[in-house]
């Protein structure tokens, strides 16, 4: 039950691993208090072995394990896992590759949305978890059986799960569509928040030029402040005060003092400087390079027609036993109900137009009509009149 904490005990551990099929892994990390996700434990297991590796541990060199999950001879199966890749990208500057995410292969198999993970061991396993150690403090050592159990619970119903959802997917070709999903995953630019884009995250009520130029100065200033200190963003400075100063920039040092949001003495310090820099840097930009956002128009009425997608994609989801988030979402049809010429949608891609696009289209173009019958949906396929 003790975690891996030397690193010749990790290197042997990789090297069995490195032998495997496939492994299951999963992180426990905290963020609450950091800019950056901390790391606090590492799961892994194949058919043989399950283990916890504590990257805490002092002296513990985790390159063996980074190594293992570059080698792609090994594919790596997780659940939901956008996070552990975004740590694993921090420390690696790579990401694990190949990947299977039990998640995503789960909303093609008919499990429905965001399916979690508690709900594919009860279905899948027919084993019940003991979540009483989700919230614990995984920074505090030495860790409790009951939080090793748990943490290892993560990784070896996994490869259960994995396994039916291998098989369901290649018996029925959509192995497919879950690799076209989760290569997606491996972009690096989902983890990484370059500090001059940091102001579009941001919702603005606002589209005066300068106002958007000393706000996005003010927001790259915030950033690189988060990430050099590792503290969250809103530690640093809350979205209201940004936009205080954006719209009411300080002329000189002592007037960051008067500020709401802005500490007593803050201008004397050397973020309080850098924090003057940055409203100078937003004055100056010239009114030709201001950023610029587009007034939002009134958005029109929800077009009839996009009720009728949304029943037709429920429907058809149902008998193909897929998630409708993996077609389309809800705002994607709206969209396209209103320009319904429009073509650079996911559900006319790939084996989406098969499950549902190619209906959509008929849909649309009146060949194709939805009728009620016992309380169900049927769906008709209109003949053109003759003459």
């Amino acid at each position: 039950m003790q975690p891996i904490t030397k690193t010749n005990d990790l290197i042997a551990l990789c090297k069995r691993l490195s032998k495997a099929e496939f492994i299951t892994v999963d992180t426990e990390f905290l963020r609450d208090n950091t800019y950056f996700p901390q790391l606090c434990l590492v799961q892994v297991a194949d058919d043989n072995e399950a283990h916890c590796i504590d990257p805490l541990a002092e002296g513990l060199d985790l390159q063996p394990l980074f190594d293992l999950f570059a080698d792609t001879n090994v594919l790596k199966v997780m659940h939901a896992c956008r996070q552990d890749m975004e740590i694993f990208y921090l420390l690696m500057k790579d990401l694990p590759a190949p990947i299977f995410d039990t998640q995503i292969a789960a909303m093609v198999c008919g499990f429905g949305d965001s399916v979690g993970y508690e709900t594919l061991v009860t279905k899948i396993t027919h084993a019940q978890l003991d979540k009483s150690a989700r919230y614990t403090d995984w920074s505090k050592r030495p860790l409790s059986d009951t939080q090793l159990t748990y943490a290892l619970g993560d990784v070896t119903h996994l490869r259960t799960i994995y396994r039916s959802l291998k098989k369901e997917l290649e018996e029925t070709g959509r192995t497919s569509w879950v690799e076209e999903e989760t290569e997606m995953l491996r972009d690096p630019s989902l983890y990484v928040v370059e500090p001059s884009e940091a102001w579009l995250r941001m919702k603005v009520r606002t589209n005066k030029p300068r106002f958007l130029g000393i706000l996005k100065a003010l927001a790259e200033w915030r950033e690189i402040q988060a990430q050099e200190r590792d503290m969250p963003r809103g530690r640093i400075a809350k979205d209201e005060v940004l936009f205080e100063i954006a719209a009411h920039p300080a002329k000189d040092m002592e007037s960051l003092d008067r500020l709401r949001g802005i500490p007593k003495g803050f201008s004397k310090s050397r973020s309080g400087k850098a924090l003057f820099d940055a409203i100078q840097k937003g004055l100056d930009i010239p009114e030709a390079d201001l950023p610029k956002i587009e007034r939002a128009k009134p958005r029109p009425a929800t077009p009839p027609m996009a009720d009728l997608l949304k029943v037709l994609l429920k429907q058809k989801c149902q008998d193909a036993k897929v998630a409708t988030r993996m077609i389309a979402s809800a705002q994607e049809l709206e969209e396209w109900a209103a320009m319904p010429k429009k073509t650079d949608i996911r559900a006319l891609q790939g084996w989406r137009y098969k499950i549902f696009g190619e209906d959509a289209l008929k849909l649309m173009r009146g060949d194709l009509a939805l009728t009620a019958r016992n309380g169900d949906i049927d769906i008709v396929e209109l003949e053109e009149e003759a003459g």
